[in-house]
């Protein structure tokens, strides 16, 4: 009995067909609908990252705008 890998545990709760016509050897037929799928998963995963980076540009300039006023705050009353 063969090991089952987890990646292909993944495809078999998605399609169990399509899992089944993998290990008989059978290729799928729509290659260029699967290639564009990864790409718009890749494409999300870097816009996912990019929003975070930005929320963290974000919270970072806000503590500097923070600080700056309370330096010129305690500056002009002192």
């Amino acid at each position: 009995m063969r090991t089952i890998r987890a990646s292909e545990v993944g495809s078999y709760l998605f399609c169990a067909r399509a899992w089944w016509y993998r290990q008989q050897g059978i290729e799928p037929t729509n290659q260029t609908e699967m290639i564009a799928g990864t790409e718009l998963h890749r494409k999300h995963g870097r816009q996912v990252i990019a929003s975070g980076l930005t929320r963290i540009l974000a919270v970072v300039l806000l503590l500097v705008a923070l600080a700056l006023l309370a330096a010129f705050c305690s500056a002009r009353f002192i």
